[in-house]
């Protein structure tokens, strides 16, 4: 199965994509309600984390998607699918806010990769974007694998400025 086909087989059974994407904040509020403020303890904060990933992992694949389509095949803005770009960027929305209410996100155990992953994409957008706009790949003098090792060395100089940046 490609990612194309995947995506007509989810905009044939949209139900499917709804129960998830409303179902994980709703799950969220009512660990909410019943963890009683005792959420920065074991069982809930691993409940929460668990949460996070369900809903982060789609979302930020649905952002890098959305800027996929709009910067490099340059789709128009109302060829975007809801359900399979809109909704999942929602629900993480909605599931951040929820237990950002309960509980310190400092406290969620793995939130902080998932703030480093969606930092790490975004360079490598920014990276490839810059890439597309200046035709780098165009030089042909130069092996194929040069020009990978050249992107590379730029990607981790670019996270290495970034790590310090963020000290």
């Amino acid at each position: 199965m490609t990612l194309g086909e995947f995506f007509q087989w989810t905009a044939l059974h949209p139900a499917l994509l709804l129960i998830y994407f409303v179902g994980v904040p709703l799950i969220a509020l009512l660990a909410g309600v019943f963890s009683g403020g005792e959420g920065h303890l074991s069982p809930w904060k691993y409940l929460y984390s668990t949460l996070i990933y369900l809903v982060s992992l789609p979302g930020i694949f649905a952002v890098t998607l959305s800027i996929y389509f709009f910067l490099f095949e340059r789709r128009s803005i109302l060829d975007m699918n809801l359900f399979t770009q809109v909704l999942p960027v929602l629900s993480m929305a909605a599931t951040v806010l929820i237990i950002r209410r309960q509980v310190n996100l400092d406290l969620i155990p793995g939130f902080d990769k998932i703030s480093g992953l969606i930092l790490i994409l975004a360079t490598l957008i920014c990276l490839l974007w810059i890439i597309d706009k200046t035709q780098i790949y165009s030089i042909t003098f130069m092996p194929f694998y040069v020009v990978i090792l050249i992107l590379l060395a730029g990607f981790f100089v670019v996270r290495m400025g970034l790590r310090k940046l963020a000290r």
